[in-house]
């Protein structure tokens, strides 16, 4: 594995509605994918702060839902739901992404991962239906702790050798 890529989430915003990040990570893409799609791994790395996770529910097939909550210290709860619109493994899913703390703020999510010299690529996009919802997205800590957390997760299930552990 090459050094810790930790907070090195590029973003972008190619529209007024849209935000795309994209990352690194020093894994396999079938790797990647599992730690973003499954939710042994997902209740890992989901919650941007070690927030505790309460629920961490994903049917990862077309038409299948997923929801995602977690509590932070002083007891808020932050719930994220939505139903998967396109199911790509290794490379790809598309769903739709509702904050139930935004309930004006629906957006498309989008997946796109790519194999690189070493590693995968990830590019993560979010599409806002209108300029309303994209206006409460004005933070982007949360993202990159979470793509720090899916880095940390990898690396604890990589042997030094870059083989995946157990």
């Amino acid at each position: 594995m090459t050094p810790n890529r930790h907070g090195s989430a590029v973003i972008e915003f190619p529209n007024e509605l849209e935000i795309v990040i994209t990352r690194e990570f020093d894994a396999p893409i079938q790797l990647v994918f599992d730690v973003f799609t499954k939710p042994d791994h997902v209740r890992k790395t989901v919650a941007p702060f070690e927030e505790e996770v309460t629920v961490c529910s994903i049917d990862l097939r077309v038409g299948g839902h997923y929801h995602y909550v977690f509590v932070t210290p002083d007891g808020t709860e932050c719930s994220f739901r939505g139903t998967f619109l396109e199911v790509e493994p290794p490379t790809r899913t598309v769903q739709t992404w509702l904050f139930e703390g935004w309930p004006d703020a629906e957006a498309v999510e989008t997946m796109d991962l790519r194999e690189t010299d070493g590693g995968t690529e990830l590019t993560y996009s979010l599409a806002f239906r209108d300029r309303a919802g994209r206006d409460h997205m004005t933070k982007f800590d949360g993202l990159q702790a979470n793509f720090d957390n899916v880095e940390a997760h990898l690396r604890s299930l990589l042997e030094p050798n870059g083989t995946v552990s157990g």
